[in-house]
């Protein structure tokens, strides 16, 4: 059954301003791009209430849930949400507590941070937390959105380790289960900037049925009725398996490099569009398909 709600995963490093400098105001200028057409203003524009929409936002992953959820809860109010609180759940317990499951089911918007994606899913995983947002993705006009951690742990199966400069030898990159909201993907963050590429190669050939979604820094997909569109600054890369003629996978030992033959990949930037049952990209500003001009 297609969802009701809406998927915001993003890659990584928000453009959100640091609101702990001291002349932020003074060159709010330079923010003004990102805040008027970035990711966290897609995040308002697209919830139920809109400005009035109540946001929860889940430092779980985090190291630092203090500093992050109070950067996060400054950007999102200067863009003029009015209802915006930090849920810092530290353990099983509290995960399935009445309190917990009460708040994921008043909120529009629940918003993962980056961190840890195994500490995400080993905290949430299967508590009445973790059903009440699956849930409410799957029956009502609701946002699931997640940064870095947050965003890898979205599918059904995800990346929680793998070096990047090992990445495709056989073996060197470790996967588990995510939090479900999507199926068949394998999300990857942080992509272009830490050089992630053999990560998600590795993912897709070990199933080709699987979609690699790669997530630049500042970049992210907005997900909804089976299409994903791009949204920030840079780029995000799709792995399709599904027309790999040949590989070495189950020929060579752990730890040996892995050869593909016509893994297929795409590039899309802000706009573009990719429909997951046509598996067909849309450029958004073709060169082929160039804007008419008035005459």
């Amino acid at each position: 059954m297609r969802p009701v709600g809406k998927l915001i995963i993003i890659g990584g490093a928000v453009n959100k301003g640091s609101f702990a400098e001291t002349d932020f105001d003074q060159n709010i200028e330079k923010n003004l791009n990102f805040f008027e057409r970035g990711i966290l203003r897609k995040i308002i524009n697209e919830s139920k209430h809109k400005e009035n929409s109540v946001i929860e936002i889940v430092t779980t992953a985090s190291q630092i849930p203090q500093i992050v959820g109070t950067e996060y809860k400054k950007a999102f109010e200067f863009l003029g949400a009015k209802n915006v609180n930090i849920l810092d759940i530290h353990n099983r317990e509290e995960a399935n507590s009445d309190a917990m499951a009460a708040r994921a089911n008043a909120a529009d918007v629940v918003m993962f941070t980056g961190g840890d994606q195994l500490r995400l899913t080993s905290i949430l995983g299967g508590t009445r937390f973790h059903d009440t947002i699956l849930l409410k993705y799957q029956e009502q006009d609701f946002i699931y959105s997640g940064t870095s951690a947050g965003a890898a742990a979205a599918s059904e199966n995800m990346i929680y380790q793998g070096s990047s400069s090992e990445s495709l030898l056989k073996g060197e990159i470790k996967t588990t289960q995510g939090l479900g909201l999507i199926d068949n993907v394998i999300i990857d963050t942080h992509f272009v900037q830490r050089g992630r590429i053999g990560r998600l190669f590795q993912a897709v050939v070990n199933n080709p049925r699987t979609l690699g979604i790669g997530l630049g820094e500042d970049t992210g997909l907005f997900i909804y009725n089976d299409v994903m569109t791009a949204v920030g600054s840079g780029l995000v890369i799709l792995v399709d398996g599904r027309f790999i003629k040949d590989t070495n996978l189950t020929n060579i030992n752990l730890g040996e490099p892995i050869s593909i033959d016509n893994l297929t990949v795409h590039v899309m930037s802000m706009n573009d569009h990719y429909d997951l049952t046509t598996k067909k990209l849309t450029i958004e500003n073709s060169q082929f398909n160039p804007i008419p001009q008035d005459k």
